[in-house]
């Protein structure tokens, strides 16, 4: 490449190619009309070609134009989006935003995010937890820089794609005095109360298909729900319900004995978790970073 050519030279050619006008394409600028003629003349001498044809009518494009024009758009794109990543993570109005699914929200993502709140003191940083299809959805829009948790199904994907990070599965969990924690038939479930993954949830593809393979049917004494804390307030409340959840969301209380894993062969909900961007896109700094933590901070335990 040749050094001579210069940042406000590429601005200048797209701005009057894109304008079609070197009146308007100043006034975009905040340039004179004498500026930025002057400036095309420069890239134009350095070019050694003509990369626009001026007239009465207006400005059109060279066939040499034409080719460099998707070049030069292509040079100042990636040099704003590098500025405004170093910005993101440097500035003192950086600001990223993360989804968080209910299975990393209350372990993996706050270990990340001391990580990242250490290394990255100037970026705010903000959590949004909520279901898969929300997330991602916001995802899609720019609403959000990342979302972490399961893989969706295939067809959810569209335009988004993942990394992962482990891997977890269902488990089904009561209160350690409730008697469905003697069980050992997962058929026997249809006699208490379930509280089950809502149809947009990420894990209930997984689970139908293991419950079917089981001759277990949807059962009929349900409720479904996304909200970890509206299901766990039902199941400390009632003995008679268990919680069919990924492990994460409930890694805490079985640690701590709150709640107990039900001795079910639950293996074949074994699913993905990791980050999930929109495709085809340069993360930003801040977003590599908050990566990093990710990794750093490590898989929760994902079995029962």
């Amino acid at each position: 490449m040749d050094r001579r050519i210069k940042f406000r030279h590429l601005e200048a050619f797209s701005a009057i190619a894109r304008a079609g006008s070197f009146k308007i394409a100043a006034a975009q600028l905040h340039l004179t009309q004498p500026a930025i003629s002057k400036t095309l003349k420069e890239l134009e001498e350095i070019l050694g070609v003509t990369v626009l044809e001026r007239s009465r009518s207006g400005v059109a494009l060279t066939a040499q134009g034409e080719v460099f024009l998707g070049f030069a758009e292509q040079s100042t794109a990636a040099l704003r989006h590098g500025l405004h990543s170093i910005r993101a993570t440097y500035g003192a109005a950086g600001r990223l935003k993360i989804g968080a699914l209910p299975s990393v929200a209350s372990g993996l993502v706050p270990r990340a995010a001391l990580d990242f709140a250490a290394r990255n003191p100037d970026t705010l940083l903000e959590v949004h937890e909520g279901p898969y299809h929300d997330l991602t959805q916001r995802l899609r829009g720019g609403g959000l820089d990342l979302v972490v948790g399961r893989l969706g199904r295939p067809e959810t994907m569209a335009g988004l794609e993942f990394r992962q990070l482990y891997t977890e599965q269902v488990v089904v969990v009561a209160r350690p005095d409730s008697p469905a924690a003697a069980l050992r038939d997962i058929v026997a479930l249809d006699a208490y109360r379930v509280l089950y993954p809502p149809k947009d949830s990420a894990i209930r593809p997984l689970l139908a298909r293991h419950l079917i393979t089981q001759g277990v049917p949807l059962f009929r004494n349900r409720i479904e729900s996304a909200s970890p804390n509206f299901a766990r307030t039902i199941l400390l409340a009632d003995p008679d319900t268990v919680w069919m959840i990924s492990h994460g969301v409930v890694a805490g209380d079985l640690a701590n004995g709150r709640l107990v894993a039900l001795d079910f062969d639950m293996r074949a909900t074994l699913g993905a978790v990791g980050i999930i961007s929109r495709a085809e896109e340069v993360a930003s700094v801040a977003a590599k970073s908050f990566c990093r933590a990710l990794a750093n901070a490590g898989p929760q335990d994902s079995t029962a």
